[in-house]
């Protein structure tokens, strides 16, 4: 067998990771009574606080749809708030069970960290946001431009290899934080600020004038972002994968929060599969049989969360497009609960 050798620091790493993760990950969240799961430091749509200092977002949402599956509760979810930087360390040392922080799923990820990726709850790709002033109406006039993103993403990689490609200079200045890079490309301490396009409009949000600025119409990369979890715990990972597959089916089939009671008498198997009434589809994923009943009733279909915290009437209005069902001309799909 030939023998793989990794770096000293990535593969003490992926040691951690993998031993951790083989430590029956949901036996644990059942003994300490909570999914702690983490999100990111603030991004509107996606994983934010209110006033109030409770979570929302479509990304909060998958983790309280994973609480209501293990416990029949969607509350039972402590958030870690973690850099981009930080993300994939707190996941790898067991600090947290689930990482759902607008993640980009790539190979790399995939195949390096000891991580998997359980699936996408949002199709994005990466695009720049500028001044109206600036007079700008193309990605392609941005030639020597100062370009505002975070550190530890995908996002530098991308601008290179655009710039490169269409043989334009550019000046990188690059923050940890989130709110570092709003702040810096606020008061104009650079020219562009490039993230996920969902990203730019949440951000947007956080302007002095948001009505200033506008999103260009290039995007520039695939930025598919979903749930990550440690390799080493099949159920764990078919868990959460499947918690995300219930939401997606859950639309397609009809079945909403309001209307789920009433399905549970629908003659549909499918639908009665997927409520519980039929099967024992849950107890193969080591909780009630009622799991995807709980995450539909309290968290609410694909179509329900992606109305609440992204779509158009939010603040954020961004349209189904790509997110849309596969039958509706998107890309959402979902292996059938059988």
């Amino acid at each position: 067998m030939k023998k793989i050798v990794l770096s000293t620091a990535l593969g003490a790493a992926v040691a951690v990771a993998a031993s951790t993760a083989g430590a029956a990950t949901l036996d644990d969240i059942k003994a300490k009574g909570h999914v702690q799961c983490g999100v990111s430091q603030g991004l509107p749509g996606f994983s934010n606080t209110d006033d109030k200092g409770n979570w929302t977002g479509i990304d909060v949402d998958v983790c309280r749809a994973v609480a209501a599956a293990v416990f029949g509760d969607a509350s039972k979810v402590k958030y870690t708030p973690l850099s981009a930087k930080e993300r994939f360390t707190a996941l790898q040392s067991g600090e947290i069970d689930i990482l759902s922080r607008n993640t980009t799923w790539t190979m790399t990820r995939d195949t390096t960290l000891g991580l998997n990726f359980a699936g996408v709850n949002y199709y994005d790709g990466q695009g720049f946001m500028v001044r109206k002033d600036l007079g700008v109406k193309s990605a392609l006039e941005l030639g020597g431009a100062k370009v505002c993103t975070n550190t530890g993403t995908t996002t530098e990689l991308n601008v290179a290899d655009y710039f490169r490609a269409n043989k334009l200079t550019y000046e990188i200045v690059a923050f940890e934080k989130a709110d570092e890079v709003v702040q810096a490309y606020d008061t104009g301490r650079c020219d562009v600020y490039t993230t996920d396009a969902s990203g730019l409009y949440a951000q947007r949000l956080k302007l002095a004038k948001p009505g200033d600025h506008m999103v260009l119409p290039e995007i520039i990369s695939k930025e598919p972002l979903g749930p990550v979890v440690r390799q080493g715990d099949d159920q764990w990972f078919n868990l959460v994968k499947w918690t995300l597959f219930a939401m997606i089916n859950a639309e397609e089939l009809g079945v909403t929060s309001a209307n789920i009671d009433d399905m549970k008498k629908s003659t549909n198997p499918a639908i009665k599969r997927l409520v519980g009434v039929e099967g024992n589809f849950g107890q193969n994923l080591g909780v009630s049989n009622e799991w995807a009943y709980n995450i539909v009733k309290q968290v609410g279909n694909y179509g329900e969360i992606f109305d609440a915290n992204v779509g158009p009437k939010t603040p954020l209005g961004i349209s189904r497009g790509v997110n849309a069902l596969w039958s509706k001309g998107g890309l959402q799909y979902a292996p059938p609960v059988r």
